[in-house]
């Protein structure tokens, strides 16, 4: 069994990773639906506060809170599953929560692509409000949150600049 970890800056190809997984019958945990649901739970729009409780969150329960929150979830779905997906890494101290967790089965993968590419994706699929955090602000924000050593720790690069076919066709070999 297999867990392999996504981790990318916004735009950078992580949701169509996921969705491609879904497609192939296999299980997605989205660290984003986490924090989604908290902002849900404190009344809070996800679109308008989605940043600003990820923070919060991590300030309030420590730098892995979400990676924490997230395991259970895993836990779930884990029996009987050949590949686990857990789309939304953000730092460095969430990759250790995993791989402490599920010792030897966990594996992450980076994925890249050009600012004025993810720019034109986060334009294109509407979940997200420009006017509350520029692209450059939210890069900064889970830079911040240790993004960065994250993405270095990976096992696996992708880069992402091209076609959702090309994309696809990169992952097939690593998901299925």
């Amino acid at each position: 069994m297999d867990i392999i970890g996504i981790v990318g800056l916004p735009g950078s190809g992580k949701t169509e990773i996921s969705n491609y997984a879904r497609e192939k019958k296999i299980p997605v945990i989205s660290m984003g639906d986490v924090i989604r649901e908290e902002c849900l739970q404190r009344g809070l729009d996800p679109a308008d506060y989605h940043g600003e409780i990820a923070k919060k969150i991590r300030e309030e329960l420590g730098t892995d809170a979400i990676a924490k929150l997230t395991v259970p979830l895993i836990y779930e779905v884990i029996e009987n599953q050949n590949k686990i997906i857990v789309d939304g890494i953000r730092s460095g101290e969430e990759v250790e929560v995993f791989r402490r967790e599920f010792e030897g089965k966990f594996r992450l993968v980076k994925i890249e692509s050009p600012f004025k590419m993810r720019l034109d994706r986060i334009r294109d699929r509407g979940r997200d409000n420009p006017e509350v955090e520029t692209l450059s602000e939210r890069d900064n924000r889970e830079l911040g949150f240790g993004l960065k050593d994250a993405m270095e720790s990976a096992e696996i690069g992708i880069e992402n600049s091209g076609t959702i076919e090309e994309l696809q066709l990169k992952i097939s070999n690593l998901i299925i």
